[in-house]
């Protein structure tokens, strides 16, 4: 897509990161005069937001090098009701949330819609993806650094709501982006790339868990020969597929499954155990973006995400009746109830959409 020749008003959500600056770069360069829109979400609290002073004091001064109008919208009550919210219940229920993807659907791109976003035409951000054209609709295309693709984050979005989103860096590699910010004399140019859950800004996800979950001691048992091993500290804790934190020596201990009502964490040994991998899982209430390609039984080739990692996994999508059916020859590690997985076309081109990951039923 050419920025150059996008018609109508355009809102950039800014984050005081180095990627959504160089978005507001590229469009300034192609002629246009966005509005800068810095969203404030997280949970309130001393040290505990997201919405911390330099990313302000960043996203201003990029503002101004550009001559551009900056304004801060308060979402913190939105997302308190609507992600923290959904994170505690999935817990609660012994599943792994990822509340990135639901800020996004809910939050970045659903209560700033409602509140600002729909007065205006178009609305980008710095995430790496990509806006793709085919038989008269908008899909979303995946980046050109496979490494930095963010689009299990966006697979939840609606039609709506990707059909007007602008991503102006998706086309460029990371190198690419640091260097044009260099070039260009960003502010963030040297800013160190985000890690870890937005909403708990500085609060360790442990201490999050710990403040609406509270702690409840059971057993660790080894399920390969059912002797306890040790305790935790409660099944929310622990996730499938993780291997550090346990607490228990002569390792390598991975998290293979949960008993929730009886809150036992079961643990496989070693890092050639086979029961830490799996070959098969089904999404629930699948999304799919622009449109469903699969309404046949009838198994077909795609690519796939079930966390967000650098690289894509081969597959294939089959329905049944339990809904989609993702099988790979190769082993899955970590295939973790409640999180989302993503789904691709064949040569991970296009990203379809998403579901949550859910168990079969009698297996």
């Amino acid at each position: 897509m050419e920025l150059s020749k996008i018609k109508g008003s355009i809102a950039v959500l800014i984050s005081g990161g180095v990627d959504s600056a160089v978005a507001v770069h590229m469009l300034c360069e192609a002629g246009h005069k966005p509005d800068l829109h810095y969203i404030k979400i997280g949970m309130e609290g001393e040290d505990s937001s997201c919405t911390a002073e330099e990313d302000i004091e960043l996203s201003m001064a990029t503002a101004r090098k550009y001559g551009l109008r900056l304004e801060v919208t308060d979402l913190q009550q939105e997302y308190w009701e609507q992600v923290v919210g959904y994170a505690i219940e999935r817990v609660r229920k012994g599943l792994t949330p990822n509340p990135d993807v639901m800020c996004n659907r809910l939050i970045k791109f659903g209560a700033f819609e409602k509140r600002i976003g729909h007065g205006y035409d178009h609305i980008a951000t710095g995430h790496y993806a990509t806006n793709v054209y085919r038989d008269g609709k908008m899909w979303l295309g995946t980046a050109k650094d496979p490494v930095k693709d963010q689009t299990d984050f966006l697979a939840q979005l609606s039609y709506n709501q990707l059909s007007h989103t602008l991503f102006p860096i998706g086309h460029l590699m990371k190198d690419d982006v640091r260097r044009i910010a260099m070039d260009a004399k960003l502010p963030s140019a040297r800013r160190k790339d985000s890690q870890g859950i937005c909403f708990l800004g500085k609060i360790n996800y442990n201490d999050f868990l710990r403040k609406f979950m509270g702690e409840r001691e059971g057993k660790v048992i080894d399920i390969e020969t059912g002797k306890v091993v040790g305790t935790h500290r409660g099944y929310w804790f622990h996730t499938i597929g993780q291997r550090k934190g346990l607490g228990l020596g002569g390792g390598p201990w991975f998290v293979v499954k949960k008993n929730v009502r009886k809150n036992i964490i079961f643990v496989a040994h070693g890092w050639d155990t086979q029961l830490q991998y799996g070959h098969d899982f089904r999404l629930a209430d699948m999304h799919f973006i622009t449109d469903n390609p699969w309404q046949s039984p009838q198994e077909m080739p795609i690519q796939f995400k079930i966390r967000h990692v650098d690289h894509f996994m081969k597959g294939t999508i089959t329905l049944d009746d339990e809904g989609y059916h993702i099988h790979s020859d190769s082993p899955i590690q970590g295939i973790a109830p409640g999180q989302f997985g993503c789904i691709y076309d064949a040569e991970a081109t296009i990203c379809y959409g998403s579901g949550e990951i859910s168990i079969y039923r009698d297996r």
